[in-house]
């Protein structure tokens, strides 16, 4: 890794709250928790999940990188473990999970495993990063380890790689379908629960914004502007046509993860509405509180949110079914005002 393209060599360090006893409850996207108890809830999912269990363990994930990639510690890759250490310290983190580097130009970055999550960094992301960017995306995947996101990530990457051959089984493959396409619904909103985490890790949301801006781009600095990536993300979110409205949607259904500008919009507007700021105040849920929580609560937080979304979008699709919505209620409501004159005796005849 270059030591010369901001990574903080020479600079003093800057403090960080610590966020002690902060539960992973605090950054969780609402939508992430919905869709994970929705996942939960589905035909089929117990058993394919204990199956993958059965057909694989974790010494089965961790050894092809313990072999092929460079565990990261205070003499492999240094400013990556510093960076790891910090984010960890500011999510107050109890374990620490295993980093490991693997020789790989896209820049990319995973959290996968079983009882002992780790994390894999790809050597282009270390090169593309100043050290601020690089705490977020650490800070984002050990997001993903506390939350318990890792067993679903595994599990969705290993039912892709044996889905042909359940395709023969009858039934089978409509089965693991509609838990893949569950997984992928999950896996888009628990991305933003990770953004949040290493928000909260680095602290410092212009570093957040700038790690989304060069993934989406893979440039640097001096070929990106901030104010013309966030005016794209709007013309993308708030498209007034319909057609393109539907062609997001099919462009997500196979997608692992939502597209960059989304994902800036969205850590943004957690930024703006407060919630941030709240936690960095103390004003956050306990880890000792964890064994308290409701999903009837989860999924009204969901529900709330897809509500919210709904009402504040400009998107071409989302404009009609309001319309639509505004139409029908304006006709159900000419509707009662029509059956209770009918039935109602009117005075002077």
């Amino acid at each position: 890794m270059t030591e010369d393209r901001g990574s903080g060599a020479g600079r003093p360090a800057r403090a960080r709250v610590t966020l002690t006893d902060i539960s992973s409850r605090a950054w969780e996207h609402p939508a992430d928790r919905g869709a994970l108890n929705a996942l939960r809830q589905l035909r089929g999912y117990d058993f394919v999940l204990k199956k993958l269990f059965a057909l694989w363990n974790e010494r089965a994930l961790r050894l092809p990188y313990l072999g092929s990639a460079v565990r990261v510690d205070h003499r492999q890759y240094p400013v990556v473990y510093r960076c790891t250490m910090e984010a960890a310290a500011a999510l107050d983190m109890q374990k620490v999970p295993e980093v490991f580097v693997l020789a790989e130009p896209a820049p990319n970055a995973m959290t996968i495993g079983l009882d002992k999550p780790f994390v894999i960094i790809t050597s282009g992301l270390v090169e593309l990063l100043d050290e601020e960017e690089l705490r977020f995306v650490v800070g984002h995947e050990l997001g993903h380890a506390v939350s318990g996101h890792a067993v679903y990530t595994t599990m969705l990457m290993r039912l892709l790689n044996v889905s042909g051959a359940w395709a023969f089984v009858p039934f089978g493959m409509l089965g693991l379908r509609a838990v893949v396409a569950a997984l992928y619904e999950w896996q888009r909103k628990a991305e933003l629960s990770g953004d949040r985490a290493g928000l909260l890790a680095t602290q410092d949301p212009a570093a957040a914004l700038r790690t989304q801006m060069k993934l989406a781009g893979g440039g640097h600095l001096e070929d990106l502007d901030i104010t013309a990536f966030r005016a794209q993300g709007d013309e993308y979110l708030n498209t007034p046509d319909v057609r393109d409205s539907v062609l997001k949607l099919l462009l997500l259904e196979a997608s692992s993860h939502p597209f960059w500008v989304s994902r800036a919009a969205e850590l943004q507007r957690w930024v703006d509405d407060g919630s941030y700021t709240r936690i960095l105040a103390g004003d956050y849920p306990r880890r000792e509180d964890d064994g308290n929580t409701s999903m009837r609560q989860d999924v009204k937080d969901a529900s709330d949110h897809y509500s919210s979304a709904f009402a504040r979008s400009q998107d071409g699709l989302a404009s009609l079914l309001k319309d639509l919505g505004g139409g029908v209620a304006a006709g159900a409501a000419g509707l009662r005002d029509w059956a209770t004159g009918l039935f109602t005796p009117r005075s002077g005849n």
